[in-house]
């Protein structure tokens, strides 16, 4: 007893006492408590990008190489990002029919979920755009009329004034953006799909690409009233001047060759 009593009074005792009990809390803590949430999640990350590229392996790597390095059929995708796969596939350009000037938009053969899956793998190649929020590409607040300043300086060229698209050289062509979701728009600016120049936030903020999808969505409303009056497919004030003059004075033309004909013929009789 007197050797046990020594021991507790030495200096240490306190110390050895505390890691002791230490030790111990953190064992009972690592047996009994549940995975962290971060391996969780770095779990499931790994789980969706070995899901995607399996269904890369059967869908896209025949054109784009087996570790997407690109092949003389398919251009490289390492580093293009999830919002590039989420475009693509999103709107049935991808996987392509046929090779062409350009991929059409087309029926969606994969589900949202596959589509996130091939994002991820694609992701994991290379740090490209990620898919945006909701928050970034809903068209809710944004300033419309700032929104049509910026679609008339960068796109209409393309697209024209409201959207509509147009034909481009060599076969190929701006698509028309009626009914396009506003996810796909922005990540069309982000990664600048096939003859299209990227606009990244460098150029245009993230506010700018909001406030282009909501004049989009205003001028391609169902209820747009036009005070011109027939639209002519939204060509523009030029065009549809020309229309007018061209079609207005034939028509007025027409008119005055009949009656100059009637009136010889009333002549002559």
């Amino acid at each position: 007893m007197k050797k046990l009593s020594a021991r507790r009074r030495h200096p240490l005792a306190a110390v050895v006492v505390l890691l002791l009990a230490l030790a111990a809390t953190g064992g009972l803590y690592t047996a009994f408590a549940p995975a962290s949430k971060a391996k969780a999640d770095d779990s499931a990350q790994s789980l969706t990008i070995e899901e995607g590229k399996k269904l890369y392996e059967v869908g896209c790597a025949s054109c784009h190489g087996t570790g997407g390095q690109g092949t003389t059929d398919g251009p490289s995708l390492v580093g293009v990002g999830a919002a590039a796969v989420d475009f693509q596939v999103g709107t049935g350009r991808m996987p392509a029919q046929q090779p062409g000037a350009q991929v059409p938009r087309k029926k969606v053969i994969y589900s949202q979920g596959e589509i996130d899956q091939l994002a991820a793998y694609i992701a994991s190649l290379g740090a490209g755009p990620n898919v945006p929020t909701k928050n970034e590409y809903s068209p809710e607040g944004a300033d419309i009329a700032k929104g049509g300043e910026l679609f008339r300086t960068n796109c209409a060229q393309c697209h024209n004034f409201t959207g509509k698209g147009g034909a481009l050289t060599h076969g190929k062509f701006a698509p028309d953006l009626e009914g396009v979701a506003p996810r796909h728009i922005y990540e069309a600016m982000q990664t600048g799909p096939q003859n299209m120049p990227s606009f990244p936030d460098t150029t245009l903020s993230s506010k700018n690409k909001k406030d282009i999808i909501a004049y989009l969505n205003a001028v391609n409303s169902d209820e747009t009233v036009n005070p011109g009056g027939l639209e002519l497919g939204g060509l523009g004030p030029v065009s549809e001047g020309l229309f007018a003059w061209i079609f207005g004075l034939g028509a007025l033309i027409a008119v005055a060759v009949w009656v100059a004909a009637r009136t010889a013929k009333a002549k002559k009789s």
